[in-house]
């Protein structure tokens, strides 16, 4: 394609959305000019079923719920007024507990105020808040400085708390978890508690919880004191929470602007509410998903902004964008197998990494660039003549793109303004909405997580074995004892491969007490096991 015919192709695929700032560029997809017209009937019905699920009809029929996340930005739009209430009365909550632990008016037992904030949560309970965080976050700014807790790795857990230090007794935790019984943040929660304790520092006192009325948490919470509770709504979806408590009570500690992000998402949610496709930024980017991967996601999405602040927005993205379409069924029950896998970290990072494979390798994927025009508050200097650093991160940025497109690879470029709060509460409302779209596109639910469920169930039954496996052991503690003994002894014949794999990591690890011997020269399968 010469020069000429590809101006006039950017021209007439390029969408503004002047009012919220924000560009859409679909010139290097090689869809069909004939495709949206194609697609229009099929993405108008998508738009009219968000405009349902928005005015509260069931949208996961699994659990007879609502998926309202984007009344929190705008009550208004909730569909009783009680639940309008609620909204508002949450986000006056939170400012005021914030202002007050500004004010250190809420203050911790042992120190003159809270400097340090920690989070304590799982999937969309860390993903969304650490996104934000990181992208609008400025050290000697933060009115808190957050940490986070987002796995049940022990020595993650140190390291944050190793990071932490003696400054523990003036750090805030929030713990978050809908149910208060999710393994992740129960483990978190009991790790950190453990830590104020070892330092005589009362949990309670430092305690925040993010959870449903009447859980396991909210009881904790209660029946220890802690210093306040926020609500999470059976209507509000973790890869869909950012708006909530959930994001909104660690960015306001932080000191964040959380109007401003509420704002943002507000405007974007107007702009995508466009019953013109041609004219709505998120039924533009579910067409190109569907365009690219022939609406199967036959071809991965690569997310790569051009901002070290977002370089946490593919992490966010996987789980919104993986969770929400990754299903063995739709609607109809028919077995399909949708999904976008979905990867990236940063430009011009990647041009050092994985961008020789986009560009030479396998065909399997289509980039999303994220383009963000102010490089930074002020004036930069020139790092050449005429040239500064962020002229080299747009000339980086266009180039990649450039040499994508002229061996035959996908791109779209969203551009945005800045990375303000409003920014990023508009590219957190552009991929909620995005999602739904899709969603409607395939057929599918974008609102349930059975393949979590069903690997939290896998998880547990481990465990069981694992407890199986110890009591065998304590029981016989004079014997030494192969994986098949203890297989067979526990009546696990038929999870042998597993027993391996649990005596492995309990050998490792002094907790339990488990002794691995193995003579030389024999074979991993011949080890021995005892306990202590």
């Amino acid at each position: 394609m010469d020069n000429d015919a590809l101006w006039q192709r950017f021209r007439s695929r390029l969408y503004v959305a002047e009012s919220v700032g924000v560009s859409i560029d679909l010139s290097r997809m090689s869809f069909p000019d004939s495709f949206l017209a194609e697609k229009d009937a099929s993405i108008r019905q998508a738009i009219a079923a968000m405009d349902a699920l928005e005015a509260g009809a069931i949208a996961n029929p699994d659990e007879d719920r609502m998926v309202g996340h984007y009344w929190l930005r705008d009550p208004s739009k909730a569909p009783t007024p009680a639940i309008a209430r609620e909204i508002r009365a949450c986000l006056a909550a939170i400012k005021r507990f914030a202002r007050d632990v500004h004010g250190a008016r809420i203050k911790p037992p042992k120190a003159r105020r809270f400097t340090n904030v920690l989070v304590v949560g799982i999937g969309g309970s860390a993903l969304g808040p650490a996104f934000v965080a990181r992208a609008l976050g400025a050290p000697g700014r933060d009115r808190l400085r957050p940490y986070f807790f987002d796995n049940t790795d022990p020595d993650g857990i140190d390291l944050v708390l190793g990071r932490i230090g003696d400054a523990l007794r003036e750090t805030l935790t929030i713990v978050i978890s809908k149910s208060g019984g999710t393994p992740e943040t129960r483990n978190g929660m009991r790790e950190a508690r453990r830590a104020y304790e070892a330092r005589t520092l009362p949990f309670g006192r430092h305690a925040v919880a993010i959870t449903q009325a009447g859980s396991q948490l909210d009881r904790a919470a209660v029946e220890g004191e802690w210093l306040a509770r926020f609500p999470m709504w059976d209507w509000v979806g973790g890869r869909t929470s950012e708006m909530s408590a959930v994001g909104l009570v660690p960015a306001a500690l932080q000191g964040l602007d959380v109007d401003a992000i509420l704002a943002g998402a507000r405007a974007m949610d107007a702009v995508t509410r466009e019953k013109d496709p041609g004219r709505n930024p998120a039924a533009l980017l579910a067409l190109a998903w569907y365009a690219a991967g022939d609406g199967r996601g036959a071809k991965d999405m690569v997310i790569l902004p051009y901002k070290d602040r977002l370089e946490l927005f593919s992490r966010y993205l996987q789980q919104l964008v993986m969770e929400s379409l990754g299903k063995e069924r739709d609607l109809d029950g028919r077995v399909v197998h949708q999904g976008i896998a979905v990867y990236g970290n940063k430009g011009s990072t990647d041009q050092h990494a994985y961008v020789q494979q986009l560009r030479d390798g396998l065909n399997n994927f289509f980039v999303t660039f994220i383009e963000v025009l102010r490089d930074r508050s002020g004036r930069s200097m020139e790092v050449e003549p005429g040239v500064t650093s962020g002229d080299y991160l747009s000339g980086f940025f266009q180039g990649t793109r450039r040499a994508l497109w002229e061996n035959g690879r996908e791109s779209v470029t969203l551009t945005v303004p800045d990375t303000s709060p409003q920014t990023v509460g508009k590219l957190v409302a552009l991929y909620e909405r995005t999602v739904g779209l899709y969603a409607s596109l395939v057929n599918i639910n974008a609102y349930h997580q059975p393949g979590v469920e069903a690997g939290k169930k896998a998880a547990a039954a481990v465990l069981d074995v694992q407890k199986k496996v110890l009591a065998l052991l304590r029981s016989r503690r004079r014997e030494r004892l192969t994986v098949e003994n203890v297989a067979a002894g526990a009546g696990l014949a038929g999870e042998i491969e597993t027993v391996f794999k649990v005596l492995q990591h309990l050998a490792a690890n002094p907790d339990h007490g488990v002794r691995r011997t193995l003579a030389p020269g024999a074979s991993a399968f011949d080890a021995v096991y005892t306990v202590r």
